[in-house]
């Protein structure tokens, strides 16, 4: 395998699934038609960041079979480089299926034994992991298997050059909350950056607050806690809070991804905290408006306006096709 085309600035590395979803926000029962995507907490974040005009990478196994063949081709149209990616002859692509409805989307996951899982702490050369700038992983791919745990846990352990982002992710339906709080808060403590809910952190270790969040968390150089529709705060040695904007929900899941990526592409560009949060909420919140898992982004003149860039700054950056 062969090192990202063009130097990744940021590898993300996790299973990718395809995605089935109801072509509107109506339930699995009643939906006439349906759409078949891409759709992976990682590969998420780097579409997003492909789409903001980031050179970005995604590491996975697929099966060798139909859906894996479209999968990698979709992730890959997006502006994706997917030469980290390996075909696995003896194990499926993983499917899931979400299901609308007024008081929440079920997702229903059909992943058990799939090629990713079958990932292992051999995956990838130290030289491929250290090539680009950040490396972005998830809470989801420890779950998925021993061998993904140990992954996980060589990724994070090894001396390293690149910045690691980890997003807590808990999947309830992947493993029990006795067993995740733990050792998602262990695997949390080795990161460079943190992304975790205030009602998954509650649920995981109890806390209540950004502020316990991170008390509870005081290895990484930066925690981000989001707290759903309210607000968000990047903790380090001190605490940057950006209100969330107010977005009429069509379907939640995905939201945030697209908030860990736009982060993400503030700090790659040397953005302060503020405008970290609030590239994230746009994201975000872009994201809430579909049963998709990545939206276009709006046009530059909204994107300016919020993020609060005067005429000049703005002129300097780019945010991949946007207008």
């Amino acid at each position: 395998m062969a090192e990202p085309s063009g130097g990744a600035e940021v590898l993300c590395l996790g299973e990718t699934m395809s995605l089935v979803a109801p072509a509107a926000p109506v339930s699995l029962e009643q939906a006439p038609a349906f759409t078949l995507s891409a759709g992976g907490a990682e590969s998420n974040v780097a579409i997003h960041l492909a789409s903001l005009g980031h050179r970005v990478g995604w590491a996975s196994r697929v099966g060798a079979d139909p859906l894996g063949r479209r999968m990698v081709a979709s992730i890959a149209a997006a502006g994706v480089d997917t030469g980290l990616v390996e075909i696995c002859s003896d194990a499926p692509t993983g499917v899931y299926f979400k299901d609308p409805a007024p008081h929440g989307t079920e997702v229903y996951y059909y992943r058990a034994g799939s090629a990713a899982s079958t990932m292992d702490e051999k995956f990838l050369s130290d030289e491929q992991l250290d090539a680009p700038r950040l490396l972005h992983i998830s809470g989801i791919t420890p779950a998925l298997s021993a061998t993904c745990d140990r992954l996980v846990r060589r990724l994070l352990s090894r001396d390293r050059r690149s910045l690691i982002t980890f997003d807590v992710n808990y999947r309830p339906a992947l493993w029990p909350v006795e067993q995740a709080g733990p050792r998602l808060r262990e695997l949390a403590q080795l990161a460079d950056i943190v992304f975790v809910g205030l009602d998954e952190a509650t649920t995981l270790w109890g806390v209540e607050t950004p502020d316990e969040v991170r008390k509870l968390l005081d290895g990484p150089g930066v925690v981000v806690v989001k707290d759903g529709a309210d607000a968000a705060y990047a903790l380090s040695t001190g605490t940057v809070v950006v209100s969330a904007p107010k977005v009429d929900v069509v379907e939640p899941v995905g939201a945030g991804d697209a908030f860990a990526a736009g982060y993400l592409s503030g700090l790659l560009r040397g953005e302060d905290g503020v405008r970290c949060l609030r590239l994230g909420h746009i994201l975000a919140a872009h994201s809430l408006l579909s049963t998709e898992d990545h939206m276009p982004l709006p046009d530059r003149a909204a994107l300016a306006e919020w993020l609060g860039y005067d005429e000049k700054h703005w002129r300097n950056l780019s945010f991949g096709g946007s207008e």
